[in-house]
């Protein structure tokens, strides 16, 4: 019986290994997607941003949940709006975006002190999170990489010297989640080598 139990301690790594392993195909998979259409990208996060203002209302109506909760649901659906106007372009020190993370974290701080204070069910608890907390805010995660490959319209460049083209290839590496995973995927998966004949 010790055997079996040690059996399940690795059986179990190996579970978790294999889950990071999907998650992050899936994820590097979806920053694709974004950045090959802009366009649905946007028009999807704009309704999922709509979709969870709706919910916060039939939470008026339909359950007791507190209204600091509710309001500031919908504070923050305010701030992911406003980070929509200049989507794809996301300034990480704009006030839209800070203002969004403070209420990302205060939604947490609220929904953890009401779910200790009221029992639900776990399922309900869960459903709240990824709906009303953790869906916009991972879209737009995933969305930070697609200005990687929107070519500018207008040159920042205080010399001006170069053109637009040539000012937007010589700005050095991307940054962003697709070059994480691109960075992460050349470094540590090995490369096959071409056979010369």
């Amino acid at each position: 019986m010790t055997f079996l139990y040690i059996l399940s301690w690795i059986a179990m790594v190996i579970h978790i290994v294999f889950i990071t392993v999907s998650i992050a195909a899936g994820l590097y998979y979806i920053a694709e997607l974004v950045e090959e259409y802009t366009q649905t990208a946007r028009k999807l996060i704009t309704f999922m941003i709509s979709a969870t203002v709706f919910v916060y209302i039939l939470f008026i109506f339909c359950d007791n949940l507190p209204w600091s909760m509710i309001l500031c649901g919908f504070a923050a659906q305010a701030f992911h709006g406003l980070i929509m106007t200049s989507f794809p372009f996301i300034r990480f020190l704009s006030v839209p975006f800070i203002g969004a993370l403070v209420f990302l974290i205060i939604n947490h701080f609220l929904a953890f002190q009401h779910f200790t204070s009221v029992y639900y069910p776990f399922m309900q608890v869960l459903a709240y999170f990824t709906i009303c907390l953790w869906m916009v805010p991972f879209s737009l995660f995933v969305s930070l990489s697609a200005n990687d490959n929107v070519l500018p319209t207008t040159v920042n460049d205080s010399m001006g010297s170069q053109d637009v083209v040539t000012n937007y290839f010589s700005r050095g590496k991307k940054q962003g989640l697709l070059s994480f995973f691109n960075y992460a995927k050349d470094s540590l998966l090995p490369t096959r080598n071409k056979k010369s004949f």
